[in-house]
């Protein structure tokens, strides 16, 4: 049998409207069965928080379990790059954080693009860092902060959870601001750089709340500025580093993606359900604990997001000259 090109036509908009309505159908059934969310960082921190908080309301209210499953390493690009080459059909999603935006820029070679390989679903909470040093120290404001490191050149240290962590991103951004030069200590993990921080081994922190904020309220160590534009409403005493140094602001976004070319229902499903959590008071309160506040963005206004942390980070990383380990 031969084939017109008219027939040919028709058979090839059949097809097209045969795979579009089974996308359809697909989606609409979604999910079917368990879907995994894949965090890039160990369990029993704040990234592992919010996997966990946003996959238990996930599975309360879309009829199937979404489990956390932790695959850490390399700054966290190990689970992306996993996800970015999974299948298109919203059964493996990705816990992403700003750690995706700068690690763009970090790292010299990855085997996936955080802006061309994903979908945005939605995000779940933005966090600021804090600024604190110990009481040793004996500076309490950051305009005092920055006369003493410049009087006192390399005397004073910095602690970091590693290269290429928040507290390392926001102490660039601070130094690429002010000027100012401290010595960089590196730790592996939040966790060894508070108790040294603590200890008075190092003196200056960009930590995050989770991390230090009760060790603020005990007053083991000095608060002296919140890295977001405004001032957080659990220390609202406390100013912004914006009151100091217009303009800066650096905070931390969590959410939710997907492979790039998963259904856009599927995605706007994800992002109706996850938005719907921040009406719930016991959700709005467990973030609120962990010192963030929530944030609700349509898929759109995320992707956005991520290109303009994405572009603004990589200006910081560069003028640093700075390259994970």
């Amino acid at each position: 049998m031969r084939l017109t090109r008219r027939d040919f036509g028709r058979f090839a908009a059949s097809a097209i409207a045969v795979g579009a309505n089974a996308r359809a159908a697909e989606a609409e059934s979604y999910p079917a069965h368990p879907v995994r969310i894949i965090s890039g960082f160990p369990p029993g921190g704040i990234n592992d928080t919010y996997a966990r908080l946003i996959g238990q309301w996930l599975s309360e209210h879309l009829g199937q379990q979404f489990f956390v499953e932790n695959r850490s390493g390399a700054g966290g690009t190990l689970a992306a790059e996993a996800v970015a080459k999974s299948a298109p059909d919203g059964y493996m999603l990705h816990l992403t954080t700003s750690a995706d935006a700068w690690n763009a820029s970090l790292y010299d070679k990855l085997n996936f693009n955080i802006i061309r390989d994903f979908a945005p679903v939605g995000t779940i909470a933005r966090g600021p860092g804090l600024l604190v040093v110990h009481p040793s120290l004996p500076v309490k404001s950051v305009p005092e902060l920055i006369a003493y490191v410049k009087n006192n050149p390399a005397k004073v240290t910095v602690a970091s959870a590693g290269i290429g962590s928040a507290p390392h991103m926001y102490w660039e951004l601070f130094r690429s601001v002010t000027g100012v030069e401290m010595v960089h200590v590196p730790y592996r993990g939040g966790g060894p750089a508070v108790t040294d921080l603590l200890g008075g081994q190092v003196l200056v922190y960009f930590g995050t709340f989770a991390s230090t904020l009760q060790h603020v309220r005990e007053d083991r160590l000095r608060a002296l500025a919140v890295t977001s534009a405004k001032r957080a409403a659990v220390l609202p005493d406390v100013p912004a580093l914006a009151e100091y140094l217009p303009g800066y602001e650096a905070s931390i976004y969590v959410g939710i993606a997907a492979p790039h070319g998963t259904p856009s229902a599927v995605v706007e499903q994800l992002n109706k359900t996850i938005n719907l959590a921040f009406v719930d008071a016991n959700v709005s309160r467990r973030i609120a604990d962990l010192g963030d506040a929530p944030l609700s963005l349509s898929s759109s206004e995320f992707a956005k997001l991520v290109i303009e942390e994405t572009e603004k980070w990589r200006k910081v990383i560069v003028a640093g000259n700075i390259r994970a380990e």
